[in-house]
């Protein structure tokens, strides 16, 4: 069955890649712009935007961790440059990316570095910003009365001083970018960030170089001038964007850890000779040489050896493969025993792996980006914020004459709206609700998967190393011919430890959790690719391997022997004969086990009103054994990666929102199109990369902690940004009616960014069980 789903995936890639004769090709073309300047989702939708506004684009999809448009058009009406104008004229530059572009090439290499130096850059203006603004901060809480009393009105010039690279500097990417949305009719955070912090400054340093005398005439000029609101509030963001800047530098590292699965080099027959050439000089039809140990360069076909080759990248499933003359072989997979050699039939991006790496870019590509409750009335809440200082200003001017009402007015308007209780309120919660999960063992990379967790109606479970150990491990022993288990199995373990191969671990594994004696040796070993091992051990030949291979030498099987022997095969276990002598011994069978905690943590799934569903490539008999130990109702089968991805379309498509578990590299592609990726921890790196939420470990009871774990975050978030609301529509009409200065403004400004830590802070406190989801 194993082999059957390999010669699907081969021919599904085939038909992926290679044009049918005679089929009309599509007039639509694709095309991969790497974008510049996107800062948050809301840029997101203004590239996708301008982009669909073009005659002749038929879709347009903007991934924000890639930084990367794809765009379907029709060649005869628009080419790549007007695509790239559309992008630049609303602010945002665009590169083409070539269509045969390597993952992990060139391209990935450009993309990263810069990448790399923007981080550098935001670190920086982060420390800068930083270290200017902690004796900013000081002293207008605690040093402001005494130091005027001290230094007068040259406090107001030294802290103008102090906050002015701050401002200007630090803060000039908030600027930069909100000039530009302005001048196209966008508003996003960093406009946000740019007037509030703006206003704040302007307001200061006007009352520090024009109004020095009616501001000492009311008693503590310093206290007229909010610096520290300024600086506070650029560092604050800073920090924030760095810290989206890390998140979003995790999400790509998927794509870089499946490119590093492939070989660097080959050993490619050339000219008579056995030549190391690097990867990228492979062709199709080169007869390649892979040894014990190595990764198989390119997808091919054996042409000579027997080996057995661990496709656990490809298939998730983890006991390897039999090889032999004929049978086809996958890139990056991990040759196991004898040498192969192997015509190459696919390469580069025709490579199975390259499929999945395409999957999964594609995934992530289709899925919105987090779509922050701040940015979504961005575009709203800026221009009515203008607005109304406009208005505030005009109507003191016109109805009450009053010049100096009106500009300080019209600035506690400003002051009051700055989004600084906006930025906190959902990072804070987020780096508390990550650090709450941390401690009980879940990784969430914020955003998205905060937001997504609270509307679950179906998990999906990859069956090996989910709710399987992921492993393979001893399970049956039956004696035959006077042995009993203990003597059976001191001879297996005196064989098997010889061998390197996962099932012989097993065996060794399995005898001494038994208390086998490992004090027996054997020599002549002999691995038999495909059928097992034989060696001597206490001076008689020892076989240990498939039925066939004890059949082989003429060793009978009985009637009852066969009936057990198939009973276990229907389990989904590996069985193994070990003959002594040329006589039976034991049979010994091998299977990957069902974690022991899950069937409770299936059941708390039940218990939150979730569909489980069981997600496999193994064949159908194993799959339906190991749900009903786990009390899984329900099962897919026999399937391949890029199926895995369908199966969960398929339920989103029937109006589930799913959240995807699974530890593989051939789950990363579901984890990606799932509502929620959950990785088990114990699994690949890709899988983790590509998720949402990690659990530490293989504990599937994990799940519905952090499904609770979300929902108090994301509840959590939403009460923050409520309040920092709450703030600006109770503020703004006192401030219009002049009944709030910027002082207060800023006092309560400040207040509402307290509130919204200390709200965020309640999340240390949330209990993360199943039985309190209020918490």
């Amino acid at each position: 069955m194993v082999t059957q789903i390999k010669d699907e995936l081969h021919s599904l890639v085939a038909v992926a890649t290679e044009p049918a004769s005679g089929t009309a090709v599509p007039t639509a073309q694709q095309l991969e712009l790497r974008i510049g300047g996107m800062t948050c989702a809301s840029c997101v939708r203004h590239v996708e935007r301008a982009l669909s506004k073009v005659a002749g684009v038929e879709t347009a999809s903007v991934n924000l961790a890639t930084e990367r448009a794809t765009v379907s058009y029709d060649p005869s009406r628009i080419g790549a440059d007007e695509l790239q104008t559309a992008i630049e004229k609303v602010g945002y530059s665009a590169v083409p990316l070539a269509a045969d572009h390597e993952i992990g090439g060139e391209a990935a290499a450009t993309q990263e570095a810069a990448s790399q130096q923007e981080r550098n850059h935001l670190r920086r203006d982060l420390i800068f910003a930083a270290a200017l603004t902690t004796p900013i901060f000081v002293i207008s809480m605690f040093l402001m009365e005494p130091l005027y009393n001290l230094l007068g009105a040259w406090l107001n010039y030294l802290l103008f001083a102090v906050t002015l690279p701050v401002w200007l500097g630090s803060g000039w990417r908030f600027h930069r970018s909100a000039i530009q949305n302005i001048r196209h009719g966008n508003a996003n955070m960093d406009v946000l960030v740019s007037i509030g912090t703006t206003a704040a400054f302007l307001y200061s340093a006007y009352n520090t170089f024009f109004a020095p005398a009616t501001m000492s005439g009311m008693g503590m000029a310093a206290s007229h001038v909010y610096y520290d609101t300024t600086a506070v509030i650029v560092t604050l963001i800073l920090l924030g964007r760095y810290l989206e800047s890390a998140a979003r530098r995790r999400t790509t590292e998927a794509v870089k850890k499946l490119a590093g699965l492939q070989a660097k080099t080959a050993r490619v027959l050339r000219r008579g000779d056995w030549q190391e050439v690097p990867l990228g000089e492979v062709l199709p039809g080169d007869l390649l040489l892979v040894r014990p140990g190595e990764r198989v360069p390119t997808d091919g076909v054996v042409a000579e050896g027997r080996s057995a080759v661990d496709e656990s990248m490809i298939t998730g499933e983890s006991l390897p493969v039999d090889k032999v003359a004929g049978t086809k072989v996958y890139g990056a997979t991990i040759n196991r025993e004898g040498a192969l050699q192997v015509r190459a039939t696919a390469v580069g991006r025709r490579t199975v792996l390259a499929q999945i790496v395409r999957l999964v870019e594609e995934a992530q590509g289709s899925k919105a980006p987090l779509q922050d409750l701040a940015d979504r009335v961005a575009g709203v809440f800026v221009p009515i914020v203008l607005a109304v200082a406009a208005l505030t200003f005009l109507g003191w001017l016109l109805i009450g004459g009053n010049l100096a009402a009106g500009v300080i007015n019209a600035v506690a308007v400003l002051v009051i709206a700055c989004p600084c209780a906006m930025g906190l309120a959902t990072p804070t919660a987020i780096m508390v609700g990550t650090g709450r999960g941390a401690q009980a063992g879940i990784l969430v990379k914020g955003g998205r998967s905060l937001e997504a967790a609270r509307s679950l109606t179906a998990i999906v479970l990859d069956k090996t190393g989910t709710v399987t150990e992921g492993k393979p491990s001893l399970t049956d022993v039956r004696t035959y011919n006077g042995y009993d288990e203990a003597a059976a199995l001191t001879i297996a373990v005196a064989v098997e430890r010889n061998s390197e191969h996962p099932v012989a671990q097993a065996v060794v594994a399995g005898a001494q959790a038994r208390s086998a004696a490992t004090s027996l040796s054997s020599s002549d070993f002999v691995a038999l690719p495909g059928l097992g091992v034989q060696a001597t051990v206490g001076g008689q030949p020892v076989l240990i391997g498939s039925p066939t291979l004890i059949s082989e030498q003429g060793i009978s099987l009985d009637h009852d022997l066969l009936t057990y022997l198939h009973t276990l095969q229907a389990e989904g276990k590996t069985v193994l004969l070990l003959a002594v002598g040329g006589k039976l011994a034991a049979l010994l069978a091998v299977a990957d086990t069902i974690k022991p905690q899950a069937a409770i943590a299936v059941a708390e799934m039940k218990r939150l009103g979730l569909k489980v569903v069981m997600l496999t490539g193994d064949n159908q008999r194993t799959a339906a054994t190991i749900a009903r130990q786990a009390g899984i109702d329900e099962v897919v089968a026999e399937v391949l990666p890029s199926q895995k991805a369908a199966e969960v379309r398929r339920l989103q498509a029937a109006g589930y929102k799913v959240a995807m578990v699974g530890d593989g590299i051939n789950d990363a592609p579901a984890l990606a199109t799932a509502d929620l990726g959950v990785a088990i921890g114990t699994g690949t790196d890709v899988a983790i990369a590509a998720s949402d939420i990690t659990l530490v470990g293989g504990d599937l009871r994990l799940v519905a902690t952090a499904i609770a774990l979300s929902q108090a975050t994301v509840r959590t978030i939403k009460g923050n940004l409520f309040w920092a609301f709450l703030y600006n529509v109770v503020g703004i009409p006192l401030a219009v009616l002049g009944l709030l200065n910027p002082i207060i403004a800023a006092g309560a400004m400040a207040f509402s960014s307290i509130f919204v830590v200390g709200n965020s802070l309640r999340l240390r406190g949330a209990k993360l069980t199943t039985t309190d989801k209020q918490a």
